[in-house]
């Protein structure tokens, strides 16, 4: 599982010209789910997303969380996340979680997050979406499989 996590002031994603999500300041995530993830995996990457500590205080130290200062979240699928860049110029997809699975998987993170945190909207699964964001900072933090190895 990957997230990339993007500290924004506004984001919005579009299918065939109609927003489907937005929100105001808060994070913008893209979701790429493997063959191999499951939903206890997926509640460990939501903990630790909601647990960061990326918006800074009044001392401009980065200390409070997407809850201390009432963020948002916009959560995005993309498959493209688990490219294989290894051999060739064209991207292989393989890691990539099989279409149904990563479905319930990403439709179950968008549930879990829900119970967290009062504003979360998100992308249409599968569908060519438009992407629009305002990154603060920029600020961006990617949680793979890196996290789980400590």
């Amino acid at each position: 599982m990957k997230f990339v996590i993007q500290r924004v002031t506004e984001a919005s994603v579009a299918v065939e010209g109609k927003t489907v999500g937005q929100i105001k300041k808060g994070y913008l995530v893209l979701i790429g789910i493997s063959q191999t993830d499951t939903k206890e995996e997926a509640d460990y990457y939501i903990r630790k997303m909601i647990g960061l500590r990326i918006f800074e205080d009044e001392n401009g130290k980065t200390n409070l969380s997407l809850q201390d200062v009432n963020g948002e979240l916009l959560l995005v699928s993309q498959f493209t996340l688990y490219a294989n860049c290894k051999k060739g110029n064209r991207p292989s997809f393989t890691e990539a979680g099989d279409p149904g699975q990563a479905r319930m998987l990403y439709e179950y993170i968008i549930e879990e997050c829900k119970k967290q945190n009062p504003v979360v909207q998100a992308g249409i699964f599968g569908a060519d979406m438009k992407v629009s964001l305002c990154n603060d900072g920029p600020f961006t933090i990617i949680l793979d499989e890196s996290i789980r190895s400590h």
